[in-house]
């Protein structure tokens, strides 16, 4: 019984359980009119410039689990099943969660001050997964797995926000300033199994992502 419940508590549940959440939503969003509709994303919580700059800011939140389309969906869960399930058994659950959520706001709140207007997809949270990642292929010495594995985000990374410049229905604000967010918490959660951050460089990392959040808000709220 001890070792079933330990192997269950090495599995990426949390990662497992956002993917439902967004298949669950996704349907919903089917049920209520289409996913592709503005006006049903509008109020499944899709993220919206005059509404948030009207107090609705769990609007920075909620965009995370709704998906345009079918497509977008897959596309998104495939990649999270493959990097979360990843970091989360690297990081542990709670800090996963908080670099997921936290990479996602982080990634809206660019998107917000870039004045996009309705937006929605978890590819903010994912682009900064693949932030912790670059993150430790810096600051992890003698891990080739951790090497490699950056290297081959770091390219992924690059092809991705150069196909964005092309495609102006991508919004590449979000997807760099989730890339950003992840970069700069997984500094300030960090990940004890593999390096021990010095505490000023926590610190350092800690200011710039509060900083980023004030400059951020004021950009939008213009």
């Amino acid at each position: 019984m001890h070792d079933l419940f330990s192997d269950w508590r090495q599995q990426p549940y949390i990662n497992i359980t956002l993917i439902l959440i967004m298949f669950v939503m996704f349907g919903l969003l089917t049920l209520s009119g289409g996913s592709d509709s503005a006006a049903v994303l509008l109020r499944y919580g899709a993220q919206s410039n005059p509404l948030i700059q009207a107090g609705q800011w769990w609007r920075l939140v909620t965009p995370i689990f709704l998906h345009i389309g079918l497509q977008h969906l897959l596309l998104n869960c495939l990649t999270l099943f493959y990097v979360g399930n990843l970091l989360e058994k690297t990081v542990g659950h709670f800090r996963y969660l908080v670099l997921f959520l936290g990479s996602g706001i982080g990634g809206n709140l660019f998107s917000f001050a870039a004045g996009n207007v309705i937006s929605a997809g978890s590819s903010t949270a994912i682009f900064g997964l693949l932030g912790v990642f670059l993150m430790l292929s810096l600051v992890v010495r003698g891990n080739l797995l951790i090497t490699e594995t950056g290297i081959t985000f770091a390219v992924f990374v690059g092809l991705n926000l150069l196909t964005d410049f092309f495609v102006p229905q991508i919004d590449i604000w979000g997807h760099l300033g989730g890339l950003l967010t992840g970069f700069c918490l997984a500094f300030v959660v960090g990940v004890p199994s593999l390096v021990k951050l010095a505490k000023k460089t926590r610190f350092f990392y800690a200011n710039v992502l509060f900083i980023g959040i004030i400059v951020l808000c004021y950009i939008g709220m213009a």
